[in-house]
């Protein structure tokens, strides 16, 4: 096994996509990160790259990507515009071996870079290494929002997690 060294983190780019969609199906499927069920498409990820202002990145080692971080819009009114949401999504092979915590602070740097001044997402109560990342990168559970949604017929609770960014976190 290589360690966290040997993986190099970089803006995704559209060759990028079926790797991509291969991790976050992965995810999908293992049931543990989201509620989504229906697996994704090559041309559903493909339009993640239509606005250039919502930084994705990938992980690889030795040309293969094993994980990704993408953002995207928290709410389409204007007064929100400098609020992301993000995702990120690590091979299961490569689980544990550190390629979120090498992915958050290039993805935190690239959401800064984009001008957003918040950082949010939701995780599952029982999602400990995505709680962990998020601790070790400054963010704050915010809440719980209880029975958010049904996963395979089952009511789950979701935490909510933010990090401020930029001239929002050095503000009292």
């Amino acid at each position: 096994m290589t360690d966290a060294t040997d993986i190099r983190i970089r803006p995704a780019m559209r060759d990028d996509v079926p790797a991509i969609v291969r991790i976050y199906n992965e995810g999908i499927r293992g049931r543990g990160a989201t509620f989504e069920t229906r697996e994704r498409t090559d041309d559903d990820v493909r339009v993640w790259f239509d606005d250039p202002r919502f930084p994705i990145l990938v992980a690889e080692e030795g040309g293969e990507t094993v994980g990704w971080a993408a953002a995207s819009a928290y709410r389409a009114r204007a007064c929100y515009a400098g609020i992301a949401e993000y995702s990120i999504y690590v091979a299961t092979s490569h689980h544990g071996r550190g390629v979120g915590r090498l992915l958050m602070p290039a993805f935190l740097d690239a959401l800064e870079g984009a001008g957003f001044w918040k950082v949010l997402s939701r995780l599952f109560p029982e999602n400990g290494p995505s709680r962990a990342l998020c601790r070790r990168f400054g963010f704050r559970e915010v809440g719980t929002y209880r029975r958010h949604a049904q996963l395979d017929g089952v009511w789950r609770d979701v935490i909510i997690v933010e990090r401020l960014l930029r001239a929002a976190a050095r503000t009292p």
